[in-house]
C-alpha cells in the first residue's frame, strides 16, 4: 500500500496492478480530465504524482457506470497489461482474426472495443497451446500457424482456405466461429509435408 502524509494513495504503477490499466491508458485520462473529470493529484511519491485512492476509486466507479460496460469485458490495454501483451501485438492478432479466430468484440463504445475476457483468455490460451505443441507433427495448427511453419506472408496463406494449391492438406477440424467465420484446424506433420513438396526441385 502506498501512502503519503499518513493517506493512502495510488501511483500509476499502483493502479496498473489494481485495476489492470495500460500506463498510456492512464496518461490520457488524466490529459483529458476537463472533459472527464480525473482526480487533481494529491503530491508526489518519489518521481510519481499521486491521487487519493478512495477519491480517485470513486471517480473510476462512476466511470465505468456510466459507461455501461457488463463485468467481465477488458479493454486492448486491460489485456495487454494482464497478459503481458503489447498493444502492437494485440492489434496484430485482432486484424489476423480472420485466420487465426480471434474473438469478435463483445461492444464497441466510440472507437474503444471490448471483449469478453473468459472468452479471449481461452482462445489464447489455446492458441498459446498450439505454439508449445510445435515438435508434435500430430498437433493441430490454425491457418495462420501454418503459414508461419512455412515461411509465407499471411496475405499468402490466407487465400489457401478457398483457392488451396496443389497439393494442400484437407482440414482436420473446422470450427465455427461468430459472423458465419470458420477456423480451419490442420495437422502440423501435413503441413510440413507440404512444405517439403514445395522445396523440391521439378525435373
Amino acid at each position: 500500500m502506498t501512502t503519503l502524509d499518513g493517506r493512502r494513495v495510488y501511483t500509476r504503477g499502483d493502479l496498473m496492478e489494481r485495476y489492470g490499466l495500460g500506463r498510456s491508458t492512464l496518461e490520457k485520462l488524466y490529459r483529458e480530465q476537463e472533459a472527464n473529470g480525473h482526480p487533481e493529484p494529491v503530491g508526489s511519491v518519489g518521481s510519481q504524482l499521486a491521487w487519493d485512492s478512495e477519491e480517485w476509486d470513486r471517480w473510476y466507479a462512476a466511470r465505468q457506470a456510466s459507461r455501461k460496460v457488463p463485468v467481465g469485458l477488458v479493454t486492448r490495454d486491460e489485456l495487454s497489461a494482464r497478459y503481458g501483451l503489447s498493444r502492437h501485438a494485440l492489434k496484430k492478432l485482432w486484424s489476423e482474426r480472420e485466420s487465426n479466430g480471434h474473438p469478435d468484440a463483445a461492444l464497441q463504445v466510440g472507437k474503444a472495443l471490448y471483449w469478453d475476457e473468459r472468452q479471449w483468455a481461452a482462445w489464447y490460451e489455446g492458441r498459446e497451446e498450439h505454439s508449445a505443441a510445435d515438435d508434435d507433427p500430430d498437433a493441430l495448427v490454425t491457418l495462420a500457424e501454418a503459414g508461419r511453419i512455412l515461411g509465407l506472408a499471411q496475405s499468402s496463406v490466407t487465400v489457401y482456405a478457398k483457392r488451396p494449391p496443389a497439393g494442400w492438406p484437407e482440414p482436420v477440424r473446422e470450427e465455427a466461429l461468430g459472423g458465419g467465420r470458420v477456423r480451419r484446424l490442420y495437422r502440423r506433420g501435413d503441413v510440413l509435408a507440404y512444405g517439403e513438396t514445395r522445396s523440391t526441385p521439378r525435373n
